[in-house]
């Protein structure tokens, strides 16, 4: 059985098979979670990392999200900070995010975090619209990445909240805005 094959059954299935694409670089688990017409957006509120502000359809989707992504980043977890209902399957479902990962090139951790906006059609049950929000991206020295890969790796991947992430995290100064951000992210 392939991962196409299967049909996700719930909002939870499909946000899972998203990282199952995303995190761990494979871009057949895209077609799980997104529809064929899918649109991928994306809001910028930093320029510390670069991401074309919209991809049509599934095949630009994985290209953008999995196979360029992937040529510059590895190690990357991504945690939800917000889990639905167990089997549920929603219209739309929102939720903040934290990720860690390292630049091939340099061995720089990048940290960021932000919003998910999903939408998702019925049948088959799949995202039709995703919009990422990066509020903030920092980049952190290669000597920091035991910090702050003990620190995310602590916790429970794939869902976490932002009180776990905060109150665990290293006392690096450069993560202060991703820390502000889990503190207030409606800007308080």
């Amino acid at each position: 059985m392939t991962p196409e094959s299967s049909s996700p059954s719930c909002t939870e299935s499909v946000l899972r098979d998203y990282f199952h694409a995303k995190d761990e670089n494979r871009p057949h688990y895209m077609a799980r979670a997104f529809a064929d017409g899918a649109v991928l957006k994306m809001a910028l509120r930093t320029q510390a990392i670069a991401f074309p502000p919209e991809s049509h359809g599934l095949a630009a989707i994985a290209d953008t999200l999995v196979r360029k992504f992937g040529q510059t980043y590895d190690n990357v977890y991504t945690f939800y900070l917000s889990r639905p209902a167990p089997g549920a399957c929603l219209p739309d479902y929102q939720c903040d995010w934290i990720v860690a990962m390292t630049e091939k090139a340099t061995g720089n951790v990048r940290v960021g975090c932000g919003r998910y906006d999903w939408k998702f059609q019925a049948d088959p049950y799949r995202a039709t619209d995703l919009t990422i929000t990066i509020e903030t991206m920092v980049t952190l020295p290669p000597g920091d990445m035991a910090a702050v890969f003990g620190w995310l790796l602590a916790l429970d991947y794939p869902w976490t909240n932002a009180a776990r992430v905060v109150a665990s995290a290293p006392p690096l100064e450069a993560l202060a805005p991703v820390v502000h951000y889990l503190l207030h992210p409606n800007g308080l």
